[in-house]
């Protein structure tokens, strides 16, 4: 079995490879075109059209994260080459952290007290318990249903949302168009955890932060393409002025185009908060384990989970 691996930290990711599998040839983007293309396996995060093109024997593919629009999107991905991803591998658990926070921020009003700060205004909230803060996971997949579960842990009451009906203890699950419509007005938290497909680019649209409650803030650790940019400013409301549009706030962390241009006007509104695409991080060691017990299924004929990519996941 020949693996390349091509990835930021290749080397790190090719030296422990090679511990799990010690029969296997692993090696990174950087070695020879022609030890490139022998490869048999690729485990890769978001690899060039170029590097993809010389891989004319590919028997699999491992995207080395949950998220597979960059690599489906790629106009050299070789058709039918099965594709595995990582599914939640560590990664839910960063990510509930950051959901928490966001929640948090806009449910203990520290938006509002980082703004009175500015001012030296010393005024002081009421407090809105957690259980008069629905929050809303669009998303319910390996790592959507965790942070679901965490918040309701938590105390907040969660609604769930998927595209095909889903049970889950303690949330409150929709699904389908009508599902969506009947989540959107109950929440005051709308968290974004989606994947990208044709069909939930731009599921944040003007329609959609108008159906939710005045004041409700939204936070996406999940894909840029899921909010329309346009509309979520015009829900925010004036940057210049004191006063807030129908949106309260935003987290976000995922942007269609990456880095976020430094004109965009996201960055300076204040009603925004930026994070550079780091709520789920990948830990190397359970991504590892994950990879490698993909690759031996592979190699050995083995059923083996993989994404549909007319689904987009």
């Amino acid at each position: 079995m020949r693996v390349l691996v091509h990835t930021e930290a290749a080397e790190a990711w090719r030296d422990a490879l090679a511990e799990r599998l010690p029969d296997a040839e692993i090696f990174t983007s950087a070695a020879p075109a022609d030890q490139r293309r022998r490869a048999d396996y690729l485990a890769t995060w978001k690899p060039s059209p170029e590097l993809l093109g010389e891989l004319e024997g590919l028997k699999g593919i491992i995207n080395l994260g949950a998220g597979v629009d960059a690599l489906l999107n790629n106009p050299a991905l070789p058709s039918g080459v099965p594709i595995v991803k990582l599914r939640d591998a560590g990664m839910a658990g960063p990510i509930a952290d950051y959901v928490r926070y966001g929640v948090c921020h806009f449910q203990r009003d520290f938006d509002r007290y980082r703004r009175q700060q500015a001012r030296a205004e010393w005024r002081q909230h009421p407090a809105v318990d957690k259980a008069e803060w629905p929050v809303g996971v669009l998303g319910l997949g390996a790592i959507g249903a965790k942070v679901a579960q965490a918040l309701a842990d938590d105390g907040f009451p969660v609604h769930g949302w998927s595209r095909s009906p889903r049970t889950l203890p303690g949330i409150e699950c929709h699904h389908g168009d009508a599902g969506l419509r009947e989540l959107l007005p109950r929440v005051k938290s709308l968290v974004l955890l989606l994947p990208d497909t044709p069909a939930t680019r731009r599921v944040i649209d003007a329609e959609a932060l108008a159906a939710l409650p005045e004041g409700a803030s939204l936070i996406n650790p999940g894909r840029g393409t899921l909010i329309d940019e346009a509309a979520l400013l015009a829900a925010l409301g004036d940057a210049s002025s004191e006063t807030q549009g129908r949106l309260r706030g935003a987290l976000l962390d995922a942007f269609p185009e990456e880095p976020l241009p430094a004109e965009s006007p996201l960055w300076s509104h204040p009603r925004v908060l930026i994070t550079p695409h780091m709520a789920g991080p990948t830990p190397l060691g359970e991504a590892l384990d994950q990879v490698a017990e993909a690759l031996r299924a592979l190699a050995a004929g083995e059923a083996v989970e993989t994404i549909d990519p007319a689904a987009g996941y």
